[in-house]
C-alpha cells in the first residue's frame, strides 16, 4: 500500500487476551512440476464444532507469515502461496461475540483496517495466491479467498456466504468491492443482500457455478486435486476463464440499474430502519469505478460506524441468543428423563396435521399414524404427505429407496385403537377446548399409561385441555409456528400438572425435529402470540379511534418489524387475528383490546388492497368503510409519535408482567421467541433491547430489561 500510513494495531492485540487464536501454519509443498507452493493451514486447535475465527491475534500472525512469504517469493524460493482450513472448516470470519465488545468507534475502525491490511497481502505477494475452500466459509473467511488470485471449492461445502448485512454490519474486509468485480453486480447483490437477509447460504456447487471459485473438486482428494490444479495454473497448462466477471457494458448499463432495483426491493422487504443493507448497497454501487484503496477505506469507515452503533450491538446479542441460549433452553429437565419415541400418533389429518406427519417421519424416521373423522379426510392427508416426499425425491434430496421407506412408515386410520403402541401423540384439531378434550379422551383409553400427549394449541389453556384426562401429568403444550417445516421455534408449554418426563420428552423431540424449543408457562398466548396480540390489538384500536392506517404503519417503522400490523393480520388470517384479540381481551381486559371492527372485517375478508403481484397497494375501500363505522364521534386520533410511544410503553409493561409472572425465565427468552417465531429482526435484538434504548422500560416500570442496556458506543 504505497503512499499510505499503516495504523498502529497494538491496541487491538491487547483487546482480547483470551482470543482463541486461529494459527496459520506454513509448510512448503513440492508440486509434480518441481515448483514449490507454500501451504498455509488455518487451524485454531479445536475440533470441527468450533470454526476458525479471525480475531486480532489471528490476523496479526497471518499478516506476519504473509510478509515472510512475500520475502521468500522475492528470493525466488516459492512459486505460489495457498491457504486451506482445518478439516471440514475453512474460516467463519470475525468472532462476533468479541467484535460486539469493541469499546469505541476508533477500535472498530482499527479492526476493519487490520482485516484489509492483512488480507490484501494475498494479492501483493509477488507470486500467485490460491485459496482452497475446503469447508464452511463465512464472512471474513470468504473474503480471504476474494483477495487471492485463484480459488477452488470442495463440492461438499455446506455453507458459504457473507451474512454480515443480516447481522447489522457489512462485508468490510473487501467483500463489498471484490465480489461484484469478480462475479458481476446482480449475483453479488444476491450473495451480499438477498441471501444474507434470508439467512441463506451457498453450497459448494453454487460457489463454483457463480464463478467465486475457479475449480471444484470432490472431498476425497480435495487438497491433492487443488494442488495439482494450482500446479497447472502456475505452469500455464490450465487457463482460468471467468464467465461472470463484469465487462465494460455491464458497468455502463446494468450496474446502476441493478442497484436501483435492489434498493427498491430493500425498501419493500425491510423498510428504511435497518442501516447495514443500505450501507452495503452504497459500497457495492461505488465498486463499479472505485480503485481498491479508496474502496477499502470506504469499507473501513462504514464498518466502524456500524460496529459502534446500536443495531450491531443488538445483532450480536441476537446472534448469541440463537447460537448459545437456543441450544441450552432455560428450565429444561434432565434429558435422561425423556421417553424413547418409537411411534408417533397425530390426531387430525388436515393441512397442519399433515405437515406434522411429514416433519416427524422425515426427522424421526419412525412409524407415524394419522387419524380423522372419516376415511376421505385421512386419505387426503396421506396424499399430502406422499406428495411432499415425492417433491424431495424430485429435487434429489432423497433417494427412491428412502422415499419408498418414508411412505411405508406413514399410515392412516379412523380407528384410534391403532394408536395403542404410540409413545407420542399430538393433536392438530380445531382450536376449541371441547374438541381437543374429546379427541384426547378418545385416544387415552387406547395408549399406554406412560405415553406422552401433546397439544398444538396456540393460545388455549393446556391445563383446561387436560382437565378430563386420567393422567393430565402426561400432557404438554407443543406449539409449532406456520409453515411448520420452515419456522424454527416450538413453544413448549409446561402446564401446572405437566411432569418432568413429559417436558423432557417434548424438549428432546423438538431437538430431533431440528427446532429450537423455549419453555413457557401455561398462560394465554404463551410468548409470541401474547406480544403480537399487543401489537395488533393496539393497531386496531388506533384506527378505531380515527387514526389513519398509514399513520400507524409509519409509527411502527422504528421497530424494524418484518411487516406492518395490517399485512400481518392478513397473513395470519383476519378470523384468526380476531380470535387472538378476543382471547387476550377476555384474559386481560384492562390491557388488551377486543376489536369489533376486526370481527366485521373477518366476515368481509380483507383489509389490504393488492396489486396483480400480490403486493400491498393500499387499503380496501370497503374495509375503510367498515372501520369508519366503529369510530366513536368523540374519538381522538393518535399522531405517529403518540402511537409509537403508546405501543412502546405497552409492550415494555406487558413483557415486564410476563417476566414477573414467570411466563419465561428471562428477557432473553422473550427476544429469542420473537426472533425465531415472529421473524423480528436481528438488528433490533428482538424486543427488549429496543425498548430499553428508547426509554420505554424506564417509563413503564422504572428500570431496564438489561443491565447495562444493549446499545452502541458511538
Amino acid at each position: 500500500m504505497a503512499g499510505t500510513v499503516t495504523p498502529d494495531f497494538g491496541k487491538l492485540l491487547s483487546l482480547d487476551p483470551d482470543e482463541v487464536v486461529t494459527h496459520s501454519f506454513v509448510r512448503d509443498v513440492r508440486l509434480p512440476s518441481g515448483r514449490t507452493i507454500a501451504l498455509i493451514t488455518l487451524d485454531n486447535g479445536r475440533d470441527y464444532t468450533r470454526p476458525n475465527t479471525l480475531g486480532p491475534a489471528s490476523l496479526h500472525e497471518l499478516s506476519q507469515n504473509l510478509d515472510a512469504l512475500t520475502a521468500q517469493a522475492g528470493a525466488k524460493e516459492i512459486d505460489g502461496v495457498a491457504v486451506i482450513g482445518k478439516q471440514f472448516n475453512f474460516a467463519a470470519g470475525a468472532d462476533l461475540s468479541k467484535v460486539g465488545q469493541i469499546p469505541d468507534r476508533e477500535t472498530g475502525l482499527l479492526m476493519a483496517q487490520l482485516g484489509h491490511a492483512t488480507l490484501r497481502k494475498l494479492s501483493e505477494l509477488g507470486v500467485p495466491s490460491f485459496v482452497f475452500y475446503n469447508g464452511l466459509a463465512l464472512g471474513g473467511g470468504v473474503e480471504i479467498g476474494l483477495h487471492a488470485t485463484y480459488r477452488t471449492v470442495d463440492s461438499s461445502v455446506p455453507a458459504f456466504g457473507l451474512p454480515e448485512v443480516m447481522l447489522g454490519i457489512i462485508p468490510g474486509w473487501g467483500g463489498a468491492y471484490l465480489l461484484p468485480n469478480l462475479i458481476g453486480i446482480e449475483e453479488a447483490l444476491k450473495v451480499i443482500e438477498s441471501n444474507s437477509l434470508r439467512r441463506r447460504f451457498l453450497r459448494g456447487p453454487e460457489v463454483f457455478e457463480l464463478g467465486i471459485a475457479d475449480a471444484m473438486f470432490a472431498p476425497a482428494n480435495f487438497l491433492e486435486d487443488s494442488l495439482k490444479w494450482a500446479d497447472g495454473v502456475l505452469s500455464g497448462a490450465v487457463k482460468v476463464k471467468r464467465k461472470n466477471e463484469p465487462g465494460k457494458l455491464e458497468r455502463l448499463t446494468k450496474w446502476d440499474i441493478a442497484v436501483g432495483i435492489a434498493e427498491k426491493q430493500l425498501k419493500e422487504a425491510v423498510g428504511p430502519t435497518p442501516q447495514s443493507p443500505y450501507r452495503a448497497l452504497a459500497l457495492i454501487k461505488a465498486a463499479k469505478n472505485a480503485d481498491k484503496t479508496s474502496a477499502f477505506a470506504a469499507e473501513d469507515e462504514a464498518l466502524a460506524d456500524l460496529i459502534s452503533g446500536d443495531q450491531f450491538r443488538a445483532s450480536a446479542y441476537a446472534f448469541d441468543l440463537t447460537q448459545k441460549r437456543a441450544k441450552r433452553p432455560a428450565g429444561a429437565p434432565d434429558k435422561g428423563l425423556a421417553r424413547t419415541v418409537t411411534k408417533v400418533g397425530i390426531l387430525g389429518a388436515g393441512l397442519m396435521a399433515s405437515q406434522f406427519a411429514f416433519l416427524f417421519v422425515r426427522r424421526l424416521q419412525v412409524p407415524v399414524v394419522i387419524t380423522d373423522l372419516d376415511q376421505e379426510r385421512v386419505d387426503k392427508g396421506l396424499g399430502y404427505i406422499r406428495d411432499h416426499i415425492d417433491e424431495r425425491l424430485a429435487k434429489g434430496r432423497i433417494s427412491s429407496d428412502e422415499a419408498n421407506r418414508l411412505k411405508a412408515l406413514v399410515t392412516g386410520t379412523t380407528d384410534k385403537a391403532d394408536f395403542a403402541d404410540c409413545d407420542w401423540v399430538i393433536e392438530a384439531v380445531f382450536e376449541e377446548v371441547g374438541v381437543k378434550q374429546k379427541v384426547f379422551g378418545e385416544v387415552e383409553q387406547h395408549i399406554a399409561e406412560d405415553a406422552i400427549l401433546a397439544t398444538n394449541t396456540s393460545s388455549l389453556s393446556v391445563d383446561e385441555i387436560g382437565a378430563k384426562l386420567a393422567h393430565p401429568e402426561r400432557l404438554v403444550g407443543f406449539h409449532f409456528f406456520n409453515p411448520v417445516a420452515v419456522m424454527p421455534l416450538i413453544e413448549v408449554v409446561k402446564a401446572p400438572k405437566t411432569d418432568d418426563r413429559a417436558l423432557a420428552t417434548a424438549m428432546e423431540i423438538a431437538k430431533r425435529l431440528g427446532k429450537n424449543a423455549i419453555i413457557t408457562k401455561d398462560t394465554p398466548g404463551f410468548i409470541v402470540n401474547r406480544i403480537l396480540a399487543k401489537v395488533l390489538g393496539e393497531s386496531m384500536h388506533a384506527v378505531e379511534q380515527g387514526t389513519p392506517f398509514d399513520t400507524v404503519v409509519e409509527a411502527v417503522r422504528p421497530f424494524g418489524l418484518p411487516m406492518d400490523p395490517y399485512v400481518l393480520l392478513e397473513l395470519v388470517g383476519l378470523r384468526v387475528g380476531a380470535h387472538v384479540l378476543d382471547t387476550h381481551h377476555a384474559a386481560f381486559p384492562d390491557r388488551f383490546f377486543a376489536s369489533p371492527a376486526l370481527d366485521e372485517l373477518a366476515d368481509y375478508g380483507h383489509i389490504i388492497e393488492k396489486d396483480a403481484k400480490g403486493r400491498k397497494r393500499g387499503y380496501d375501500p370497503k374495509a375503510l368503510e367498515i372501520v369508519k363505522k366503529h369510530i366513536p364521534t368523540d374519538a381522538t386520533p393518535f399522531t405517529a409519535d403518540q402511537f409509537r410511544t403508546r405501543l412502546e410503553d405497552g409492550l415494555a409493561d406487558e413483557i415486564h408482567r410476563m417476566l414477573e409472572d414467570g411466563v419465561v425465565a428471562a428477557a432473553e427468552d422473550i427476544d429469542l421467541a420473537m426472533i425465531l417465531g415472529a421473524g423480528w429482526p436481528f438488528i433490533m435484538g428482538g424486543a427488549t433491547p429496543y425498548l430499553d434504548r428508547v426509554g420505554a422500560s424506564e417509563r413503564a416500570f422504572g428500570d431496564t430489561f438489561h443491565h447495562p442496556p444493549i446499545r452502541g458506543v458511538a
